[in-house]
């Protein structure tokens, strides 16, 4: 809009400069002033007329296109917008852009539906060799078996960490909303757990909660074995974790080797391993990333206490009310 007044005020000036042109010229020759000064005066309002006309009819463009760029990408109203634009050029852009945003995100959703399936796929075809695993190590009370059955517990954690990871990626609704008892869904990750704990000879300490909350107990299950799972690998042995309610949070505490103050603001970003990442290669920056994307799904809260060498302790405020998901 800007170069839009700019040229019409270019075009003013050349025209007044062109009438004092003309004027001085009329004086030399004596001739009357009104002859240049009359059409001069109309070809100014003439002018003035065409720009208020095409000032207009470019402002309803520029509005047009504002809209456009207000709009989020891929909603149907936005054809609607662009045929409010007079150039037939741009139309025809706009029509090309939006269709090629509309072709990419339609490839993107196959693309991840596709990856979603296949490794939906993949879970439940490793699980049988797990479970065989599983079973053979079973009869197997040496030391390299509860080895074998320690590692082979880490696989399946892996295994579903990936199922989660993917399945709110594709922006799952696999969720049952309703009232549970926190203390069983507590008691059970624990047992689960149990042989890491034994292995490592870390002590558990379980206070029960006693509290009632409003969730979907698988994804919630999922992201407190997270949590679990980082303070027994973390953990040396001879260490503790304790798991406690402390006002409305659930709290899971560790005398592991602690977290970095530096790291503690990006913990839960994607992919970020921070210092203690940088000495474990084996961290992938993935299960609290994780965590905290499923705690922020079920209208939960989590966040973190550290200090370097004495361990961290993790808090997680949950919703007792079905209203934090309306």
């Amino acid at each position: 809009m800007k170069s839009f007044v700019k040229e019409h005020i270019k075009a003013l000036a050349l025209l007044v400069i062109c009438t004092l042109f003309f004027l001085i010229a009329f004086m030399l020759y004596g001739l009357p002033l009104g002859a240049c000064l009359y059409p001069a005066l109309l070809s100014l309002a003439l002018i003035l007329i065409f720009a208020l006309s095409e000032y207009i009819k470019k402002k309803r463009k520029h509005m047009a296109l504002m809209r456009l760029l207000a709009l989020p990408p891929g909603v149907v109203n936005a054809f609607e917008e662009y045929k409010k634009t007079e150039d037939e050029d741009y139309r025809r852009l706009i029509s090309l852009i939006l269709q090629r945003e509309n072709d990419l995100r339609l490839k993107s959703e196959a693309s991840l539906s596709d990856a979603l399936d296949y490794f939906t796929t993949w879970v439940h075809q490793i699980k049988t060799p797990i479970a065989s695993m599983r079973l053979t190590l079973a009869n197997e009370d040496s030391a390299l078996g509860r080895k074998l059955s320690g590692d082979l517990f880490a696989i399946e954690q892996y295994v579903e960490m990936v199922l989660g990871y993917l399945r709110l990626g594709a922006g799952t609704s696999d969720y049952v909303i309703k009232e549970y008892e926190l203390d069983p869904i507590i008691r059970g990750i624990l047992r689960k757990f149990a042989s890491l704990f034994i292995g490592k000879g870390i002590k558990i300490a379980f206070t029960p909660t006693e509290k009632t909350i409003v969730t979907d107990e698988k994804w919630l299950s999922m992201a407190i074995e997270q949590l679990i799972s980082n303070a027994v690998k973390y953990t040396p042995a001879g260490g503790s974790v304790d798991v406690y309610m402390q006002g409305d949070c659930l709290c899971i505490k560790d005398s592991g080797i602690g977290i970095d103050a530096s790291d503690l603001p990006r913990i839960f970003e994607r992919g970020y391993t921070g210092l203690t990442g940088r000495n474990d290669r084996t961290s992938s920056g993935i299960g609290l990333f994780l965590c905290k994307s499923i705690c922020d799904s079920l209208g939960a809260e989590v966040s973190v206490s550290s200090v370097p060498g004495r361990g961290s302790c993790f808090r997680l405020r949950l919703p007792d009310d079905r209203r934090s998901f309306e």
